[in-house]
């Protein structure tokens, strides 16, 4: 990754307004001092995405999403840091210095860029060998698999022909030596072949990131050949663990959930049938980074894989991995067909909507597979089924959740609510008290809350501060930096007393120092606490004492309980903080109407 300067980077940034960018995306109404639009990183109806002009930033109240222009475009077009660079410095008229790269960052850089141009030429060549003589073969598979050709062209498919080095010849004819050829996963090189083609006699699936750059490919053989399935190895820009097929598409459309398929031409005939929001995972299993990926696009996930042992297995496998990311997910039961091509051929689009209407629980899949290891007419099986399935329940830790859940589970299988319960109950507290404790919630809280009650008065003062500059003046003799006790909050605390004591406030500028994406949404959010409204100037003063001393009593505990027994300046400071908060209780800052 390029090296850019902390003052190239705001340069970049400020060029850009931030409603200006993101009014690209997002379709943004006025309300007050601030701009409201619905959260393209979630599905919502009613807008809880707010863009500040005055602050150059975004939060999502809903999600947590939040950044400026530089972490908007990373988040939603899945940019590098410096693709968004790029992007914002083109928008803006910016040169970027290409000094700037290290060697061997521009090195990496440019091999990127080759191996995707090598992947749009190959693509290409692909495209055009299916609607040649010698690709007939491939053009009659599609079609007879029911593809029109719209959907072909669509999907960019293609065909690489019988002869094995034919793509090697075309793309050194093209300019590109066998060392950049070998890393694209197209090219095989060795001393007795020589270069020859991974891909040959296989109708071919290009596929794409969610930017539409073409990464890899997929290729179905044509006849007996094996494997049946192939596709690009992993290399500098395929990641199959961090890509999902069809996503360039799914991520545009309208329905407010995606379909999670296992084929490539289970998505192909989704999106042919009117489902525009269907991707797959690229012939790997479904894994914690495909369910990260999905999440920025959607907070429901509809499972639709085949019917069969393996497809079963696969769902089973994947639904903890999108509960983990907080997706909620349900089931498409395809019964009697083998998998959603199979079943549209045969049912049609309507028909496969009301599976969609009719979609399972995925808790109830789990319970329902989960029968089929047991023989409910025979005692001992019904005994030990709702043993099973009362351990199951206990992962869910929120007593509603598991109230109903118990619910549901009687009622389906005529276990009865009160005995259901009390088995849960019981295993609950059979488990220890590690278990019991995450599993059966009690209340016994109180410390998680304080610590939470902490961040949010830390969060809420530095939004009090951004909101209203003038109130620096009033915090600064009793607070620093120093007092705020999480370290990410300390360290946007030391940027923004920085930025004030200079005379320019920025709070974007702060969130383009933090280069992971997880903490420029915690220091966004830091700067989008939710402020109550204020009556009186008597009102807001008792609110911000009262702030002020319980950051302040929580810094001072939390400095004696790490203090050095010889830290006589440590002390001495501990001493004197706790003399000014006395000071606080009795202490007017003179605070007026004016804001």
């Amino acid at each position: 990754m390029a090296y850019y300067s902390d003052e190239l980077i705001e340069e970049v940034r400020s060029a850009n307004d931030i409603v200006d960018v993101i009014s690209g995306y997002v379709r943004l109404q006025k309300k007050g001092n601030d701009y409201f639009g619905l959260c393209p990183f979630h599905n919502e109806k009613t807008p809880s995405f707010s863009v500040s002009q005055r602050k150059q930033m975004y939060y999502c109240f809903g999600c947590g999403a939040g950044g400026n222009a530089v972490t908007f475009l990373m988040q939603y077009e899945n940019y590098s840091f410096q693709e968004a660079m790029e992007a914002l410095a083109q928008k803006a008229g910016i040169t970027l210095p290409k000094q700037e790269m290290s060697g061997r960052a521009k090195q990496e850089a440019d091999k990127r860029a080759r191996l995707l141009e090598i992947n749009k030429v190959a693509a290409k060549y692909y495209y055009a060998q299916l609607r040649m003589e010698q690709g007939k073969i491939g053009l009659d598979y599609f079609i007879g698999r029911g593809l029109s050709q719209q959907t072909m062209k669509k999907f960019g498919l293609g065909y690489a022909n019988k002869f094995s080095d034919d793509l090697y010849k075309y793309l050194r004819q093209q300019g590109y030596e066998d060392n950049i050829l070998k890393e694209s996963g197209l090219i095989s090189i060795d001393e007795k072949r020589g270069g020859h083609d991974k891909f040959w006699n296989r109708v071919m699936f290009p596929i794409m990131d969610a930017n539409s750059r073409v990464i890899g490919f997929g290729g179905r053989v044509m006849g007996d050949g094996s494997p049946k399935y192939l596709n690009s190895p992993e290399t500098a820009i395929f990641d199959k663990s961090r890509n999902l097929y069809g996503l360039h598409l799914a991520r545009s459309s309208r329905r407010s959930y995606i379909l999670l398929c296992e084929g490539y031409m289970d998505v192909i005939a989704l999106h042919q049938a009117g489902f525009d929001n269907a991707v797959a995972s690229l012939g790997t299993a479904f894994t914690a980074g495909h369910a990260n990926l999905l999440k920025r696009y959607t907070k429901e996930v509809y499972c639709t894989f085949d019917s069969d042992a393996a497809g079963i297995k696969a769902a089973l496998r994947a639904i903890p991995i999108l509960k983990e990311a907080d997706i909620t997910t349900k089931i498409v039961k395809m019964k009697p067909y083998k998998d959603p091509d199979e079943f549209i051929k045969a049912q049609g689009a309507e028909a496969y909507e009301e599976r969609i209407m009719e979609a399972q629980n995925s808790f109830l899949f789990e319970v329902e597979v989960l029968e089929q290891n047991y023989d409910l007419k025979d005692p001992q099986g019904k005994t030990a089924f709702s043993n099973a399935v009362a351990n199951k329940i206990l992962q869910f830790e929120e007593p509603l959740e598991r109230e109903n859940y118990i619910e549901a589970v009687a009622r389906n299988y005529q276990m009865g609510y009160d005995n259901l319960r009390s088995l849960v109950l019981h295993q609950g507290t059979q488990a220890g008290l590690v278990r019991a404790s995450k599993a059966l919630k009690s209340g016994i809280q109180e410390k998680k809350k304080k610590e939470d009650g902490m961040k949010q008065s830390q969060k809420l003062m530095l939004t009090w501060l951004i909101e209203e500059p003038e109130l620096f003046e009033i915090v600064k003799p009793y607070l620093g930096p120093e007092d705020f006790t999480e370290e990410l909050y300390r360290q946007a605390a030391q940027l923004l007393f920085t930025q004030y004591q200079e005379g320019k406030l920025n709070p974007a500028g702060i969130v383009s120092m933090f280069t992971e994406e997880e903490q420029q949404r915690k220091i966004a959010e830091l700067f989008h606490t939710s402020l109550k409204e204020l009556a009186t100037p008597a009102e807001k003063e008792k609110a911000l004492r009262e702030t002020i001393i319980r950051l302040k009593e929580n810094s001072i505990n939390y400095r004696s309980k790490h203090l050095e027994p010889t830290d006589m300046a440590g002390l001495q400071k501990l001493v004197a903080d706790k003399k000014s908060v006395q000071k606080l209780y009795s202490m007017e800052f003179g605070i007026s109407d004016g804001k």
